[in-house]
């Protein structure tokens, strides 16, 4: 049978695209898109009568209400249609028999595309498992949903930096052949895990440099941490938060691809949401949106005039992070805070010699997120101390 499958330009497209050519062969044609492009593929596909018969699949991308209406439209007419989807900004696609948008599994484990695609490939008998293809779309699944950093599966990582090095039709290539060749386990090659200490110590250093150019900025209720970035998004946007914890969220501007990433380390914060509301979707933990107008003000205009946030000093010795004696801060207009340590479970918060009023802080990290996200204030050095009232 003669197969399409649309799907996303990333990792996790890749792993659907290698599981389809897997499953078909040569009567797969794969179409990665954005969603920018989507819609109005899928619309052209849609118009051509000669393509009735095909199987049409989507994987990992969302189609808009006009072409969700056209493919309903195809499915009752008999003809071959199936979405297949993770993000929760998907799930009232469940509501046709063509759809199937699954966020998690019954274990708590977060789903990918590539895992509920091949998933369905093995229950429909178009696929057979193998351990390394188990192997495969695991570490998919793990860097897509950046398990992969709770367990520190580097090897998950890699595979997502391999892909961006090598690009895609090469190293889908390769990984097919691979897969077919050795049934048993997936590892790198020695020369792969060579590049990959390599890539490690490039992406050290531009994480190092990106965090001195972050601004600090609300966006409606959001704190965000807004920064321009046009590589290793994930990784970069990820340890920002780590750095800056008293961000809700980071804002990757690329302004060559004309898009919008949004990634938070934190649980109580979903960024699927918040891109949603400038036109986009994903994860709650990693979304993005296109940069539009009314993103570009947002993002590009309103943050140029900002000043970026200064790092912590990391070889103090005596204002360090909740000392006894109190841990005094310091932003750019020369404003002094400072966290007056009650107890191991009371903080106060003092700016400019006087008492912040009506709060009180059980954990120091709470106190010192008070005075980064109100005063954009940094750790102060030590030699610096001097200037305090």
């Amino acid at each position: 049978m003669k197969v399409k499958l649309f799907t996303d330009s990333d990792l996790d497209g890749l792993g659907s695209a290698i599981v389809a050519k897997l499953a078909f062969g040569e009567d797969v044609e794969v179409v990665h898109c954005n969603y920018r492009n989507l819609n109005q593929r899928v619309e052209e596909f849609l118009k051509k009568e000669e393509n009735h018969q095909v199987h049409l699949f989507i994987t990992d991308l969302a189609v808009n209400s006009h072409v969700e209406k056209l493919l309903d439209e195809r499915f009752k007419k008999g003809y071959p249609v199936q979405v297949i989807d993770h993000h929760f900004t998907a799930t009232h696609f469940n509501q046709y028999p063509w759809g199937f948008v699954l966020a998690e599994y019954e274990s708590g484990k977060k789903t990918c595309a590539t895992s509920l695609f091949y998933e369905y490939l093995i229950d429909h008998k178009h696929l057979k498992s193998t351990k390394a293809l188990d192997e495969f779309v695991d570490l998919v699944r793990q860097y897509d949903t950046w398990e992969w950093d709770e367990n520190n599966n580097v090897l998950a990582k890699h595979l997502n930096d391999l892909f961006f090095m090598f690009g895609r039709e090469q190293f889908e290539e390769d990984l097919i052949r691979r897969l077919q060749e050795d049934k048993e386990s997936f590892k790198l090659t020695d020369m792969e895990s060579t590049l990959m200490d390599i890539e490690d110590k490039k992406i050290e250093r531009y994480i190092f440099s990106k965090n001195k150019q972050i601004v600090q900025t609300f966006v409606g209720e959001l704190c965000c941490g807004i920064v321009s970035a046009e590589q290793y998004l994930s990784e970069l946007g990820n340890s920002l938060n780590k750095k800056n914890p008293h961000l809700d969220c980071i804002v990757l501007v690329n302004l060559g691809s004309r898009k919008v990433g949004f990634r938070t380390i934190h649980d109580h914060i979903n960024v699927a949401r918040f891109a949603k509301q400038f036109g986009g979707g994903g994860h709650p933990k990693a979304s993005g949106c296109d940069l539009t107008e009314e993103t570009f003000k947002l993002f590009v205009t309103d943050a140029f005039a900002l000043q970026p946030i200064k790092p912590d000093p990391e070889k103090n010795e005596y204002n360090v992070k909740d000392a006894d004696h109190g841990t005094y801060y310091e932003n750019y207009n020369g404003e002094i805070s400072y966290v007056k340590k009650l107890n191991p479970n009371m903080y106060e918060v003092y700016h400019q010699g006087k008492l912040v009023e009506g709060k009180i802080f059980q954990t120091f990290d709470e106190a010192e997120t008070f005075i980064k996200r109100n005063y954009q204030s940094w750790l102060q050095f030590d030699r610096d101390l001097k200037k305090n009232p």
